[in-house]
Parts: C-alpha cells; sequence; structure tokens
C-alpha cells in the first residue's frame, strides 16, 4: 500500500505481518510466502506478541530488511513506511535494520525451517511463491546452522562446496546433496527446510531424493548430471562465515548522543559492566557492542526529532568506527528493551516486574508448597527453582581420597568449605523416578578435590544409566531446592573439618552465623570469630568451651529466631544463653577478641531483576565457542544433534541432545566460559545445570510457553526419515529412464561456467507419470532470460506492445530478450551480457525509458 494513504489495518490473530516494496508502495505479503525474500527489494516485518489490542504493553519488533540489490527509491520507501508504522504503534516498540545475509538472531527466529533469498525481483504479474507449477529449475545452496537460510545460486557444479548443503529443485523432482563435511544436525535442518518447499511450492506432491554419499545414489546422480553436466575437477572447502565469539560480544561501550549547535556529539561514558542508572530518560544513547551490534537507546522523555534520527546517527557512528555497512541496528525505546539489551548491564529493574506479587523466593515459600502444583505449574517450579519441597530421599558423599564416602544421614546438611561433596536427590514426579545429582564445591577445596568430585559424578551418572541431572553448585550459591531438601539446616563449617572439630582444639572459638526465615531459604556458615563478622540484620551462635551464645540482632524477625533456635541443636548440643544485641556480657565480647564496628544499617530489600530467560545453541566448531540466540524459543528449537544453552540469570541450563553426549565433558565449562565473558559482569558462581534430552526437570520446562514430555518418543530421526524413503523409488527411476531417453541439447551459457540443462520436470496430481518438457524455465531465474523462440524477433513486434499484442509464446517480463544481439547492442548501448550482469531495478528503469516494461 502507499505509505502516503494511510496504514494497513493489522488482523488481531496473526502475530507476524510482512509488507514488501513494489512499485514504490508497500504491499503485504501472503502468508505462505512468510521467508521469502526477493534481494532486490525492501521488506517490513513487524512482530506482535498475541494481538495488538491484547498486549499494547507488550513490546513489538518491527524490522526493516533491505536487499543486497535492493534501490535507494526502495530503500527511501520503507524507510517512510517504518515511521509511519512506528507513530501508529505507539510506545514499546523496538526496531531494527536488518541487512540480507546478517539479520539479528531475533528476525531469524521467526522463519523455522528457514529462510530463501530469491534472486532479482518481484514482477507485479508474478506471485511471490507460485504454487504447484512444476516447470521449476533452479539450484539452492542451504545453509543449516541453527537459523537455516538458502540462496539462489548459479545452476552449474562451480556453485557446490563441500561444507554446504544444495538443493536442485526440478518441479516435481527436488534432490538434496549434502557435502561430505556437513554434520548430520545440519542434513536434518536441510531436509527440514526441502520438506517445507515441497508442502508450500507444491502441495506436497514433489519427490524428495537425498544425496549422502555419491556412489550409492547412482539414479540421482544420474539425473543431477543430465541437468548439470560431468562435473570435472575436485569440489573446493567453503569459505566458514565469520563468526562472533563470545569475547567480542563482552566489549561493550555506551555513548552520550545529543547534539551542540549544529553539530552531533558522541561521547563516551562508560565500558562494561553497565549500571542501568546510566541511562537518563530525557537523554540518548548509543551502545557498541563490540561492533557485532549497535544499540540506540531513547528516553521516554526524547524529542520526537531525536527518535527520527535514531538509524541515521547508528548508521553516522557504524562508518564512522569503520565497521561494516551491515552492522546489525536495534532502537529500543524505554520501557520497551529487548533481553539482549537487558543482559548486557550488571542489573536491571522494570517497573512492572516491581509491581508483581512474584517479588522473591522467600516471600513464595512462606506458604507451604503444594507439590502437585509444582508438577502441574512447571512453570511455577522454574519461577521458584524448585522440584519438590525438598521431602524425597537424599543420599551424601564427600570426596576423600579422590573416592567418595557415604555421610552418615545424621550429618547429611553439615558441609566443609575445604571439602567437595555429591548429593543425590531422588524424588517422583506422575509416578516416575526423578534424580538430581548437586555437584557441591567448597570455597576452600583444592584442585584434585574438585577433579574428583567431577570424575565420581561421572561413574554415578553412569550406575544411573546416564539419568542424573547434575548441577554444580558452588559453596554461597546453593539454589533453593538445595536448602530444601536440608529442611534449613544446612551447615556449612570453615575448613575440611566438621561440627566434631576433628583435628581442632575443645576450647575452639567459634561464630556462626544463621540466614534465613524458613525452612526453604535458611542456611548457616562459619566466619572468623570477631566481632566485626556481626550484622545487626541476623543471628550468630558463638560457641566457647563453655557456653554458647545465640545473639539476636536488633533487625531480626520473628521467623529468623524460631528457625535458629532449631539450626543451633545441629552445631552444639551445650546450654544455650540468649542474647539481645545491645545487652551483651562481657565474657561475650572477650570471646570475640573484644569490641568493634560491625554492619548494623537496616538491610535493604534485594533488587529484583527483570531479565527474561535467553536460549542459545553452543557451537564450536571454527574455534572459539559461538553462541547463536534463538529468540521467543519453544521445545521445538530443541533437537537431539544440540547442545543448548538456556540462560534464567539466576542459574545456567546446559541442555545435551541424545545425539550430543559427545560433548557432556565440555558442556560445562561451555557454561563457565559464557559467564566469564558475559557483559553484564556475572558471578562465576551461578549454579550450572546439566540436563539430559528426555530427563529434564521442572525447572527447566517451566522455562518453555508449552511442554510435550512424549515429544522424543514420537519423533523420527534424520536417519529414519531418510531410510523410510522420501520419494517412490519408482518415481526415481522413470524420471531416470526418461532422461537417459532424451538427447538433451544444452543452453547457451552466456558467459555464466558450466551448462544447464533445458529441461523441467512436468506433472499433475492425476498423472502418475512425469515428462520431460524442452523450453524454458518458469518460475526459475538465470542471470539471462532465454528466448522461447527459435531465431529473435523484429524490434517492431516487441517495443511499446501491449501484453495482448505481443506474439504468441512470448514473456511479456522479458520482451527484450527476443531481440537479435545486434538489435539489443543498437538499443539498450550495451551486450546482453553486460545488460543481464547489471542490478535488476536498473534494468527495469531501461526497460521503461526504452519501451520494453
Amino acid at each position: 500500500m502507499d505509505t502516503n494513504r494511510g496504514l494497513p489495518a493489522i488482523e488481531s490473530h496473526r502475530v507476524l505481518h510482512i509488507w514488501i516494496t513494489e512499485n514504490l508502495k508497500m504491499v503485504p505479503v501472503p502468508e505462505r510466502a512468510y521467508g521469502n525474500f526477493f534481494e532486490e527489494h525492501c521488506y517490513i516485518v513487524l512482530h506482535v506478541p498475541q494481538s495488538l489490542k491484547a498486549t499494547s504493553g507488550a513490546p513489538k519488533d518491527l524490522h526493516y530488511w533491505v536487499g543486497k540489490e535492493a534501490g535507494v527509491e526502495a530503500q527511501d520507501t520503507a524507510g517512510s513506511f517504518v515511521q509511519h508504522l512506528q507513530e501508529a504503534l505507539g510506545g514499546a516498540t523496538v526496531q531494527h535494520r536488518e541487512a540480507q545475509g546478517h539479520e539479528s538472531a531475533c528476525f531469524r527466529s521467526y522463519f523455522r525451517p528457514g529462510i530463501i533469498y530469491r534472486k532479482g525481483g518481484l514482477a507485479s504479474a508474478l506471485k511471490h511463491v507460485e504454487t504447484n507449477v512444476y516447470n521449476i529449475q533452479r539450484l539452492l545452496r542451504i545453509r543449516a546452522g541453527k537459523h537455516v537460510s538458502a540462496s539462489e545460486v548459479e545452476l552449474s557444479w562451480h556453485s557446490f562446496n563441500k561444507s554446504d548443503i544444495f538443493l536442485l529443485d526440478l518441479g516435481k523432482m527436488m534432490i538434496q546433496w549434502n557435502g561430505p563435511k556437513t554434520s548430520t544436525a545440519e542434513k536434518a535442518r536441510g531436509l527440514a527446510l526441502t520438506r517445507s518447499l515441497q508442502d508450500r511450492e507444491r502441495g506436497g506432491r514433489a519427490q524428495i531424493g537425498v544425496v549422502d554419499d555419491e556412489a550409492e545414489a547412482t539414479d540421482l546422480m544420474q539425473i543431477m548430471e543430465a541437468v548439470l553436466g560431468c562435473r570435472v575437477g575436485n569440489l573446493h572447502t567453503a569459505m566458514p562465515s565469520k563468526s562472533i565469539d563470545q569475547l567480542q560480544k563482552a566489549n561493550v561501550r555506551l555513548y552520550h548522543v545529543y547534539e551542540k549547535g549544529k553539530d552531533v556529539v558522541i561521547q563516551e561514558l562508560s565500558t562494561c559492566p553497565l549500571a542501568q542508572d546510566l541511562l537518563q530518560e530525557e537523554n540518548c544513547y548509543i551502545l557498541d557492542q563490540g561492533g557485532f551490534k549497535i544499540y540506540v537507546w531513547q528516553g521516554r522523555m526524547t524529542s520526537l526529532q531525536e527518535k527520527k534520527a535514531a538509524f541515521s546517527r547508528a548508521l553516522g557512528f557504524i562508518q564512522a568506527k569503520g565497521y561494516p555497512s551491515y552492522t546489525n541496528v536495534e532502537v529500543v525505546d524505554e520501557g520497551a528493551e529487548s533481553a539482549a539489551f537487558k543482559q548486557l548491564f550488571r542489573s536491571w529493574s522494570g517497573e512492572q516486574r516491581k509491581n508483581k506479587h512474584l517479588r522473591g523466593v522467600g516471600k513464595l515459600l512462606q506458604v507451604k508448597l503444594d507439590v502437585g502444583k509444582l508438577h502441574s505449574h512447571p512453570e511455577l517450579a522454574a519461577q521458584l527453582r524448585m522440584v519438590d519441597d525438598g521431602s524425597g530421599k537424599v543420599e551424601v558423599w564427600s570426596i576423600q581420597d579422590s573416592c567418595r564416602q557415604p555421610v552418615d544421614p545424621t550429618h547429611h546438611g553439615q558441609l566443609c568449605a575445604g571439602n567437595c561433596y555429591l548429593v543425590l536427590y531422588t524424588y517422583q514426579k506422575m509416578g516416575l523416578v526423578q534424580y538430581i545429582l548437586y555437584l557441591w564445591q567448597g570455597l576452600q577445596a583444592a584442585a584434585h578435590k574438585i577433579k574428583a568430585l567431577k570424575s565420581n559424578a561421572e561413574e554415578l551418572d553412569l550406575q544411573y544409566h546416564g539419568v542424573l541431572v547434575q548441577e554444580h553448585v558452588t559453596m554461597g550459591s546453593e539454589p533453593p531446592h538445595f536448602l530444601a531438601i536440608f529442611q534449613g539446616q544446612l551447615v556449612i563449617f570453615q575448613g575440611s573439618a566438621g561440627h566434631d572439630g576433628k583435628g581442632q582444639p575443645e576450647s575452639a572459638t567459634r561464630l556462626f552465623h544463621v540466614r534465613g526465615t524458613d525452612s526453604y531459604n535458611t542456611w548457616t556458615l562459619e566466619v572468623p570469630a570477631r566481632a566485626s563478622a556481626l550484622n545487626s540484620n541476623d543471628i550468630f551462635l558463638l560457641t566457647t568451651a563453655g557456653l554458647c551464645y545465640l545473639w539476636f540482632g536488633k533487625g531480626c524477625s520473628g521467623d529468623q529466631r524460631e528457625m535458629a533456635r532449631t539450626v543451633v541443636t545441629v552445631i552444639s548440643r551445650k546450654d544455650k544463653e540468649m542474647v539481645l544485641e545491645g545487652q551483651e556480657p562481657p565474657h561475650f565480647w572477650e570471646a570475640l577478641g573484644g569490641r568493634a564496628p560491625y554492619p548494623s544499617d537496616k538491610r535493604l530489600p534485594e533488587d529484583v531483576s527483570d531479565f527474561q530467560p535467553r536460549l542459545f545453541e553452543c557451537s564450536i566448531q571454527t574455534g572459539p565457542l559461538v553462541l547463536t540466540e534463538v529468540v521467543f524459543f519453544s521445545q521445538e528449537d530443541l533437537d537431539k544433534y544440540d547442545v543448548m544453552l538456556l540462560d534464567t540469570w539466576e542459574e545456567i541450563f546446559l541442555w545435551l541432545g541424545a545425539a550430543a553426549s559427545q560433548w557432556k565433558q565440555e558442556a560445562v565449562a561451555w557454561g563457565q566460559e559464557y559467564l566469564k565473558t558475559h557483559p553484564g559482569g556475572r558471578s562465576l558462581a551461578t549454579p550450572i545445570v546439566l540436563v539430559k534430552q528426555g530427563h529434564e526437570p521442572p525447572t527447566f520446562t517451566g522455562w518453555f510457553h508449552t511442554w510435550d514430555p512424549y515429544k522424543w518418543t514420537s519423533n523420527q530421526s534424520y536417519e529414519e526419515v531418510v531410510e523410510g524413503g522420501l520419494g517412490a523409488v519408482s518415481a526415481i527411476s522413470e524420471i531416470t529412464a526418461q532422461v537417459n531417453n532424451f538427447q538433451l541439447s544444452r543452453w547457451p551459457s552466456n558467459g555464466r561456467a558450466g551448462p544447464a540443462a533445458p529441461w523441467a520436470l512436468k506433472g499433475s496430481k492425476d498423472s502418475s507419470k512425469s515428462e520431460l518438457e524442452l523450453g524454458p524455465k518458469a518460475g526459475g531465474r538465470s542471470s539471462s532470460p532465454r528466448s522461447v523462440a527459435s531465431g529473435s524477433l523484429p524490434r517492431e513486434q516487441l517495443m511499446h506492445q501491449a501484453v495482448e499484442d505481443l506474439p504468441e509464446g512470448v514473456d511479456p517480463a522479458h520482451k527484450e530478450s527476443y531481440l537479435s544481439d545486434s538489435d539489443f547492442q543498437e538499443i539498450f548501448g550495451k551486450s546482453k551480457e553486460e545488460f543481464y550482469s547489471m542490478a535488476k531495478w536498473r534494468q527495469q528503469q531501461e526497460k521503461k525509458q526504452l519501451g520494453f516494461f
């Protein structure tokens, strides 16, 4: 539609809306064509969480996509449309500038199973995607990373390489050729795209053949060679696409952008870790994430003029920095920040989250947990980080001399900072037995004990046939469920000696800090026995040779006192003297070495961070760890070949697909590397949980909108799909026989490397036979259109002629191709080869001027 005539109505039931530039207007793209992008056009993609009416406060994503051959006029039209649409949508909109082949993870996540880049432009007489048309001949190169994309390439063996997947699309027959260096995961993703094309463009009626091994797929190779000719020479290895590693992404810099007179000033403010309070509502900022991505943040008080200049300022910044022109740009309004933007800061507090009743685990757990509710509502289990109420079976082992030694059940909750422990928790969920193995590491534990902890965990996992969920826990960062299984009686002693003081004199003076209000959040830690370790907000137990003091700070609550009375019996059975802050006897201070200042200000409530969970695919194929984000993720994004990292901020989950078990040893190290290189300055003690396909706890599944526990049992693997037969063997044999019966001529190469055969497969729903038809491709594209007529036509029959007046068989979209070479040179002032090497929009412009459009 024309941007000057108002805006289109947006249907509430769809979440994705796409428009394309055509004849300097924006027109809607039909839903069946979503994922197809013509490189001479610009597109606008709007993602709405559910419906505009229902989610008026939820952030919407507005993407401005530029094809690599798009003209200036098309870009201006799309840019103007974005401005109109942005004004109509109001606030809570994130704007993105996307360049072909370099789209953001957010953009790519919309299109499952992949994006297809199509050569040329969308002629107004043609449809975006033609369905049930079989006289097609094209070659697609498929890059099958986590986000799949396919590009039309020259129909020649010269287009092939060892590292990618190629789809020879012949209308009635689709042949997927897998490069020898492609992984099974890539083959599976490529096949998902091939089958999607089969459904969308052929109504499911095209035959699919797969070439995994050329020697074993002789029938399919015969067809490929009939189209492409015999291959000469060896295939080359594709250059790996440049990946952005985590260190580069961690290099963030924040700049203040403002006008000084007629000049725009960009002043550097800070590097990571960034604080949220650096962003002021009346200002505009640029955040540079290592040249990988540029964010423009606009405060709610920023002027309309400044907001309109956001993209131009970002592009000017990119140019000044010498970054590639395709560098991704994201413009965010205050209050509509994306999850990726928020995580670039040390902490982020959102107004909406502050007002929710889910303020923290402590308050939520004051009510007795309903185990059934946790199991039936995994989203609650995920938010609370609790699989149940901790009433399951508990087994504890201490790591001694590289072996695990069972710990007596009476001492289960008594750990030492110098040791490492394995804690196996067994519980039932919906009648099935489930396991969590906690690997607890003391802060004073030696390296050899930590190594032994991991090897013993592996041994235990083998004994349980690999079904254990493994959670790596660092002392001081225990998750709520870990505290719950000890019923609030977890006590951590200093050194390697426990509560009985082995190796220590009987008269040793020890001080213990008790924190918590119930059995789900209480822990006790031994601290240095000196007055400066006290805190008015908490409770402390001081043990001496003859007496124990239970010291209550002025700021502690009745719940804290109640819990402390039950915990201290674990540490000492001696008589305890209750001491209130300010009423301590002289002996109390003598035992602590005299009075000293200690924290006495009221403890402020902890900030509730407004971070959303994020899912990444882990890959190290090209060297360093590379994480590919999947935005708007679902269970469908997990497949058996993946290692996925789910960051919920409080915990890091590493999910291992069934066919990715070889990465099990490295997975936890990847989680640690992710934390180390995170621009938000994350704690390295954040718990890391190793989860295996089919054994996901509710604390993991609850972060997904829906979760099907039976999904893994019903899904076919790539090998099963191929072995099961994608197309009828008889049909392939029939096509092969027909190819052999034809004496195939070749198209003129027009300067292109490699021949192309002028046949396509043609068939109908009711016909069991496929016939080969000599003639032009329809729906496919080459670097030069080919005449169907033998010889050429006089210019008078082609120039300034309406479609109905053209000779029979002439393609009205390519009238100029029917001219003789000499007439073409005289009229256009260049050869056909030169003309067809130009950008499509330039071709159209010349054809309009000369009467061939």
